[in-house]
C-alpha cells in the first residue's frame, strides 16, 4: 500500500472515531459523570501516558531546542484550547449550533494552508470544500436538539475559537511532520497539553465519583481517551506527512455522516432523502478534494 492511500485510509479512521466519540462523550458529560474540564484532563493524562509508553519502542530522534517551542505552541492550539473550549462550548450550546460552526474549520485550514505553507488552491479544491460545506450544513441545520443551551451566544463563541485554534494546529504540525516522526513530537504536544490543562480541570477532577460509573461509562471513557485522543493524535499526523493540509481540513465533513448513520443504527434517528442527498454532497466534496492532481 502506498504512502498515500496508507493516509487516506489513515483520515478516515480519525473521522470514524470523532464520529462515534460524539455518542459516547455526550452521556458521559450530560449525566455528570465527568465535568467538561474534568473530561479533558482524562483525555489528555490518558493518552500521554500511552504515548510515552508507546514512545519506548520507537528510536529517539535528537530535537533542536528551537522546535520545543513549537511542541509548546502545538499544546496551546491543539490541546488546551481545542479541548477545553470544544467541550465546554458544548456544554454551553447545543449540538446543532456546534456542529454548523464546526463546517467552517476546513475552510480555515484551507486558507491558512495557503498562506503559511504556500499551498496551491486549485479551482476543483475550492468545488469540493464548497460542496463538502454545503453538504455539512445542510446535515446539521435538519438535526433535532432536544438539549436547551445555557449560554448559547457563549457556547458558540467557545466553538467558535475551538475552530481556529484547531485550524493553526494542524498548520503547525504539518511543518512537524515534514522533520520529526510522529510519535517523536506527539508524546511531547500531550505532556506540554497536560500542565496546560491541569490548572483549569483539577478541581472538577478531584469531583470525580468513581464509584457511581457503570460498565459503560467506563467503556465510553475508555474509547474516548484511547480511541478519540490517543488514535486521532497519532493516525493525523501520520496523514499530514502524505497529505496537504487542506485535504486533512475537508475530511471533518464526514463527522456529521459518520455520526448521522451511527445515529440511524442505534435506532435514534432515521434515513430520509434530503440527509441522503447532503452526505452525496459531502462524499463528492472529499472525493475531489482528494483526487491527485494531474502533473
Amino acid at each position: 500500500m502506498n504512502s498515500r492511500k496508507f493516509a487516506l485510509i489513515a483520515l478516515f479512521l480519525v473521522q470514524l472515531l470523532y464520529g462515534l466519540n460524539y455518542t459516547f462523550a455526550k452521556i458521559v458529560i450530560n449525566e455528570n459523570y465527568v465535568k467538561p474540564f474534568a473530561f479533558v484532563l482524562l483525555r489528555v493524562g490518558g493518552a500521554m501516558v500511552l504515548f510515552w509508553l508507546l514512545g519506548i519502542f520507537f528510536k529517539k530522534e535528537k530535537i533542536d531546542k528551537k522546535d520545543y517551542l513549537t511542541f509548546l505552541l502545538a499544546a496551546v492550539f491543539g490541546v488546551a484550547i481545542n479541548m477545553l473550549l470544544f467541550l465546554k462550548g458544548l456544554e454551553l450550546t447545543t449540538p446543532i449550533h456546534a456542529s454548523v460552526i464546526v463546517t467552517i474549520t476546513p475552510i480555515l485550514i484551507l486558507i491558512f494552508s495557503s498562506f503559511f505553507l504556500k499551498e496551491k488552491i486549485t479551482r476543483l479544491k475550492i468545488l469540493g470544500v464548497f460542496l463538502g460545506f454545503s453538504g455539512g450544513i445542510l446535515l446539521t441545520v435538519l438535526g433535532k436538539s432536544i438539549r436547551v443551551g445555557d449560554n448559547v451566544p457563549l457556547g458558540n463563541l467557545f466553538i467558535f475559537i475551538n475552530a481556529i485554534s484547531y485550524s493553526i494546529y494542524i498548520i503547525i504540525i504539518k511543518k512537524l511532520t515534514a522533520k520529526y516522526h510522529p510519535f517523536t513530537f506527539i508524546k511531547w504536544l500531550f505532556l506540554f497539553g497536560f500542565f496546560l490543562v491541569l490548572p483549569f480541570a483539577y478541581t472538577e477532577t478531584t469531583q470525580i465519583e468513581w464509584q457511581t460509573f457503570t460498565p459503560y461509562i467506563w467503556f465510553s471513557v475508555a474509547f474516548v481517551v484511547v480511541g478519540a485522543t490517543f488514535g486521532t493524535y497519532m493516525l493525523n499526523p501520520l496523514a499530514l506527512r502524505s497529505l496537504k493540509a487542506s485535504t486533512v481540513g475537508v475530511f471533518i465533513y464526514l463527522q456529521p455522516v459518520i455520526a448521522g448513520v451511527f445515529a440511524i443504527i442505534m435506532g435514534i434517528d432515521a434515513v430520509s432523502p434530503i440527509k441522503i442527498a447532503a452526505m452525496c454532497l459531502i462524499f463528492l466534496g472529499v472525493y475531489l478534494v482528494t483526487k491527485k492532481p494531474k502533473a
